[in-house]
């Protein structure tokens, strides 16, 4: 069975812990985090490390730093290098490694989607270029059309370009692919609830300058969403505290 079942950090490898990504706590304190399921979701805030770990991963496992297969490397911006002292210092164990899958990364989705019509190879994602789709429109045609039983699957908050209902579109979607296949893993990094709720998830937070494993009711997406949508009006009272008049009048002195 294809899976990756741990990621290290080999200490020895590491040529400057004062730079880039080794100055981020939560990449810093990486000693040995075993993965446990084939939905494996990285939580945390903008900034926790979640994406840097992720990138490294999937240039680790030979992706392209800006998303594709293994066949798809090319880099428009700095990723890449930035990236590269933390792959070099990873240590993946796989109970097997096929080298098959697909890197999602909705940050530089433009320049994938770019290189996808350079090549002429808009057959292999529906047909259409990406470019002539809408956002939600475009990523749903990779995950139809890159998605296969085996393999390993990594996406970047994913959620960027789609709808609620795109997302549990998204869920249902990877879970019959899942299910059918027991040679098939997925790492996303994500802040939707509607994703973090998949049944048997995994899940890594990346807050408070350690990796540690959470439940999916303790993952702060869950419970702002929740606490907001319980009680709009009293999120709402403390968040806007000006004079509404004041933010919106056409008034001029």
């Amino acid at each position: 069975m294809m899976r990756l079942i741990s990621i290290a950090l080999d200490k020895s490898k590491v040529v400057d812990w004062e730079s880039y990504p080794f100055t981020v706590p939560a990449v810093r304190a990486i000693n040995k985090i075993e993965v446990r399921s084939r939905m494996l979701f990285f939580v945390g805030e903008n900034g926790s490390g979640k994406s840097t770990l992720l990138e490294a991963i999937a240039g680790h496992y030979g992706f392209g730093p800006e998303g594709g297969n293994r066949n798809t490397q090319f880099a428009s911006t700095e990723t890449l290098s930035s990236i590269d002292p933390l792959r070099k210092a990873l240590r993946l164990a796989f109970s097997k490694r096929t080298g098959k899958g697909f890197y999602l990364r909705a940050e530089s989705f433009f320049n994938l989607a770019t290189y996808v019509d350079n090549l002429g190879v808009a057959w292999a994602y529906g047909g259409t270029s990406l470019h002539n789709q809408s956002h939600g429109e475009s990523f749903f045609a990779i995950l139809e059309n890159r998605i296969e039983s085996s393999g390993l699957y990594m996406m970047d908050e994913p959620e960027a370009a789609l709808s609620p209902q795109r997302q549990l579109a998204m869920l249902a979607m990877l879970h019959d692919i899942a299910r059918n296949s027991e040679e098939i893993q997925f790492i996303i990094a994500t802040h939707s609830p509607i994703l973090l709720a998949y049944p048997g998830a995994q899940i890594l937070s990346f807050d408070d300058g350690a990796i540690r494993e959470i439940s999916y009711r303790e993952t702060q997406a869950y419970q702002i969403m929740n606490g907001f949508m319980s009680s709009p009006e009293l999120y709402l009272h403390h968040l806007l505290r000006e004079d509404q008049h004041s933010l919106f009048s056409n008034d001029v002195d």
